[in-house]
């Protein structure tokens, strides 16, 4: 296939290296030029859960204009970018089909802004990447990955990207359910990100103390409500799913955290904040949610606050 990896940081080059050293027509596109020149001056350099490196060669850009008609755009901006994101890579969105595996809730329906419902495609990993260097990313976990169409039933088309992902070692299953799926992952980082980014603490914290087990099934568990009132289905043991998350990745520093820590903008909007937006059209009471929110509002904004 050819494909355009639509944001290339830690996750977009983890499978856009995957994918090319298997031997597909990837163009890694990023705002990072310092990153971008690395990549097409010394490859992409993957150290591997082992710690072994290795080095793919893989174009990169800056401007998707560069990029050639694609088969397959596999969209990894923040969600706070995805609008501008899209509206810069039109040239290359026309007949392309469009697999977002970000974070957070409403970014198929802001995709759709751009492309044809048709078009779209949603999923949810659990690999995990860090991002080194301009250049270098380590792969830092590995997990399932499920995708699937958002808007329409599935088709022949997302079981070829399936096996063409799971050959590249990103083991990929088609669900029927991907709004469910979607969802759950929403309510793991619901249930990790912000706790973990205004505490800063590694995200074990949250499971083997009290107060971070108690901050973790308060937030879940509103966000339950919302989930179901939604009309998500929601497996029964997800408190204790998302506790069993933070303690598989008990040493990793969540990316809510990395970007207050950064000074950047987080993904709050599309998680505890898109959970308060919800809630107050179900008339369901989130305090948790919404205190959560506000403060990783105000520390995401500190510099500019009065």
């Amino acid at each position: 296939m050819d494909i355009a990896i639509l944001g290339s940081g830690a996750m977009g080059s983890l499978f856009g290296g995957l994918l090319s050293a298997d031997g597909h027509d990837v163009t890694l596109i990023d705002v990072w030029e310092k990153h971008v020149h690395t990549i097409n001056e010394s490859g992409l350099t993957i150290t591997e859960l082992n710690g072994t490196e290795r080095t793919v060669d893989v174009p990169a850009v800056s401007d998707p204009d560069a990029a050639a008609p694609v088969d397959l755009v596999v969209v990894f901006v923040k969600s706070t970018d995805t609008k501008t994101a899209l509206a810069d890579a039109e040239p290359i969105l026309d007949t392309a089909d469009v697999l977002t595996l970000q974070n957070g809730l409403g970014n198929p329906e802001t995709i759709a802004e751009f492309v044809s419902e048709t078009q779209i495609i949603a999923g949810v990993t659990a690999h995990g990447s860090t991002l080194e260097a301009p250049g270098h990313i380590s792969h830092a976990g590995v997990g399932s990955t499920s995708i699937g169409r958002y808007f329409d039933e599935n088709d022949p088309t997302v079981e070829h990207i399936a096996e063409a992902f799971s050959r590249a070692g990103i083991d990929t299953e088609v669900t029927d359910d991907i709004r469910d799926a979607v969802w759950e992952k929403v309510l793991v980082n619901v249930g990790i990100n912000a706790s973990t980014a205004l505490s800063r603490v590694q995200n074990g914290r949250l499971a083997d103390t009290k107060p971070g087990t108690r901050l973790l099934q308060a937030a879940v568990t509103e966000a339950i409500a919302v989930a179901r009132s939604e009309g998500r289905t929601v497996r029964e043991d997800i408190v204790s799913h998302v506790k069993a998350v933070a303690e598989a990745t008990g040493a990793n520093t969540s990316s809510m955290r990395q970007d207050i820590e950064a000074g950047r903008q987080t993904e709050i909007e599309r998680l505890n904040g898109e959970i308060v937006r919800l809630a107050d059209q179900h008339d369901i009471e989130v305090p948790i949610n919404r205190t959560m929110a506000d403060l990783v509002r105000l520390a995401e904004r500190s510099d500019e606050l009065p």
